[in-house]
């Protein structure tokens, strides 16, 4: 996965709460194997009427927000059914941040092992940058990973909590696949010498 140290960009509102993640992506989506092509569903229902139209209400659809890689959403972001594709989808879609007071757990790990950076603000902060990205034409985050930081161009500065190991995953862009493939040279040694056990040998 790409790795993340900076982002500087555009942030769109979510102004909900307790989000779930059969919004995020709803089940009649699941049935790709790969983890691409998920964006075009991303919050489906929300996104579309009755009829199958964009929505011109949800946030998503106006075009201030096309573009953005940053989104922030009220507490309890991502609660409800376990489904890695709700970060499939988002990612897809171009988030690379989602900032939130809080988050379910599951989605939590998810989220991190696909790239995508998790920033819990308290929801005072939560409240002061969805009234900037929705009043403040072209509103822009900087959220730095190393630092733990989410700053703006105005005085705004938050800093944030990261597990140092999800944190060293994310800055190298190292997925689980990708972690274990550091060690395939110890894998192939250990291989090597498993192949000639003795004990292999004995009838």
């Amino acid at each position: 996965m790409e790795p993340f140290k900076t982002l500087t960009a555009l942030a769109a509102p979510l102004d909900r709460t307790n989000v779930d993640t059969d919004q995020i992506i709803p089940k009649q989506f699941l049935k790709r194997i790969e983890r691409t092509g998920y964006g075009d569903f991303l919050f489906f229902d929300w996104r579309r009427t009755a009829s199958g139209d964009p929505d011109p209400n949800f946030s998503l659809n106006d075009p201030r927000y096309k573009g953005a890689q940053i989104l922030i959403a009220g507490k309890n972001f991502a609660c409800g059914s376990s489904r890695e594709h709700a970060a499939w989808a988002l990612s897809d879609f171009g988030f690379r941040v989602v900032i939130a007071p809080t988050f379910a757990d599951i989605f939590f790990s998810n989220a991190g092992k696909n790239g995508i950076v998790l920033a819990r603000l308290s929801e005072e902060e939560v409240a002061t940058l969805l009234r900037n990205a929705k009043e403040i034409p072209n509103y822009k985050l900087t959220v730095s990973l190393e630092e733990q930081t989410v700053t703006d161009d105005r005085g705004f500065k938050a800093s944030f909590e990261v597990d140092p190991f999800r944190k060293f995953c994310l800055m190298e862009g190292l997925d689980d696949i990708g972690l274990t493939l550091r060690h395939a040279a110890e894998l192939d040694s250990y291989e090597t010498q498993h192949d000639k056990a003795e004990w292999l040998k004995a009838k």
